[in-house]
């Protein structure tokens, strides 16, 4: 995923920046990067490797090295960034949140009418910022180039510039995935991923962009560049998985969302009679936690949570680059709370089942450690599709899926021209599906969240969510 933040003020604001960035570091764990501009300095830059050491670790003291009165910064879970560009439109840092599909096209039909180069990295990719710099350089206009430059990916750019008048320019993704906020207050304004980063910072919500909408902010003013679409297909796991539990998006609440959502899932299993009888009801640790106290209030079974994830030592399960290693990371983290597993009728409560690799390991912990029984309930319906448009499930094949590696197991190949009958518990072929999984998986039972139960719990147009992951619609 990834997210930013910039400020455009009349005093330094470096530090409020390298602030506002940790506060987007559930969102990556690859890189991280700052750029300031200064009337004296010019431009600076840095760029520090996070996936071993948090992002504060690495931009300590930063203050002391990069100064300005305007500052961007990010958490990037793929291409190195900031970029600094030298362009016809003047020296500028760029960053941008998003996948481009396209990139290999993009550049080749590039390169094929321009003189230009591009630098390779590893596996011959080109940098994702790289490519959208250059394509906006083909227009009269920085705003005129980013619109065009953004239009022609297949995937999803919203991006964030700093210019050397010290002004931001910002635009939101052209269908909306991914959130843009504006904040203000006296004496700068701000944009930014997640808007309780800027509100830690003295910042009051200005607005958030509509999709495809442009901007340039001063210290006193935002003008608009480009009107945006009221049509827009944001992504529903920012509720569900990715987003913090403060954070809000189209005026949502995340943390509220989860809890709606897991009162819902109770809901529907009191009316489908499948709802179970156990002694807790508990979240996997941490997203799921909020939606199982939803299911917990509306079922009437006491909460409870039979382990702790120990995060002093491993703030993050994902660090690691090798899955090996992760996975035993995750397990190292869990620690039990014995009287409330042994001889116990447990119910856990879990954002999503990607792969389901991590959680099948969290039910043996569990049984290990004397669970009478686990039942296992998903926030989200059975994932069928590897996202297209972001990174939650992009590095993830089809036949990575858990569902639709047990679809294969059942029907082979052929099963896939049922996946709506297969999502469907209420169908044979959605009964089987969890059964195998049960199965498969050690499960007591399993049921998933609906996709009319998930969208009645985020709460917007059903028309503007991004539900690709689960029904595969665009």
């Amino acid at each position: 995923m990834g997210g930013f933040i910039g400020i455009t003020g009349k005093t330094d604001c470096v530090q409020d920046v390298f602030f506002g960035v940790d506060y987007h570091s559930h969102l990556g764990k690859y890189r991280a990067g700052m750029a300031s501009v200064d009337i004296e300095k010019g431009f600076q830059r840095e760029i520090h490797n996070i996936e071993n050491s948090p992002f504060r670790t690495k931009f300590d003291n930063i203050a002391s090295r990069l100064a300005g009165k305007a500052c961007i910064g990010c958490i990037s879970d793929a291409d190195t960034q900031p970029l600094l560009i030298r362009s016809k439109f003047g020296i500028y840092a760029i960053m941008l949140v998003g996948v481009i599909n396209n990139d290999k096209e993009l550049v080749d039909e590039y390169l094929q009418g321009s003189a230009g180069i591009f630098q390779c990295m590893s596996g011959n990719r080109v940098n994702s910022t790289e490519i959208i710099a250059a394509l906006i350089e083909k227009k009269d206009s920085l705003a005129e180039g980013i619109r065009y430059a953004c239009g022609l990916v297949d995937g999803s750019v919203s991006l964030l510039l700093l210019k050397e008048d010290g002004h931001l320019v910002a635009a939101r993704d052209k269908c909306g995935r991914l959130p843009v906020h504006i904040g203000k207050r006296d004496d700068a304004f701000c944009v930014s991923f997640e808007s309780f980063a800027f509100e830690k910072l003295g910042f009051e919500s200005y607005c958030e962009l509509k999709a495809g909408e442009v901007v340039e902010l001063s210290p006193e003013d935002m003008t608009v560049l480009y009107e945006g679409t009221d049509d827009m297909k944001i992504c529903a796991f920012l509720w569900t998985y990715y987003g913090y539990p403060n954070a809000s998006y189209e005026g949502i609440n995340v943390e509220m969302m989860r809890m709606r959502n897991g009162e819902i899932l109770a809901r529907q299993e009191r009316e489908n009679g499948t709802l179970p009888q156990v002694d807790y009801v508990s979240g996997v640790p941490d997203s799921g936690t909020p939606h199982a106290i939803g299911y917990a209030n509306e079922s009437g079974n006491r909460f409870a949570r039979p382990f702790i994830k120990y995060t002093p030592a491993w703030a993050r399960s994902f660090i690691p680059t090798n899955q090996e290693e992760r996975n035993k990371i995750a397990k190292m983290k869990q620690v039990p709370v014995n009287e409330l597993i042994r001889d116990k009728d447990l119910l856990f409560v879990d954002d999503s089942i990607v792969r389901g690799t991590q959680l099948r390991e969290t039910v043996e912990f569990l049984y290990n450690n004397g669970a009478k029984s686990v039942h296992m309930r998903s926030a989200c319906p059975p994932i069928m599709y590897g996202c297209k448009y972001l990174n939650f499930s992009r590095n993830t094949s089809d036949m990575e899926l858990l569902a639709r590696t047990v679809i294969a197991e059942l029907e082979g190949e052929q099963g896939f021209a049922y996946v709506d009958e297969y999502a469907d518990g209420t169908t044979e072929r959605g009964k089987a599906l969890r059964k195998a999984i049960c199965e498969k998986m050690h499960f007591d039972s399993l049921e998933y969240q609906t996709l009319e139960g998930m969208i009645e719990a985020i709460g917007i147009d059903p028309c503007k969510v991004c539900t690709y992951c689960w029904n595969g619609k665009e």
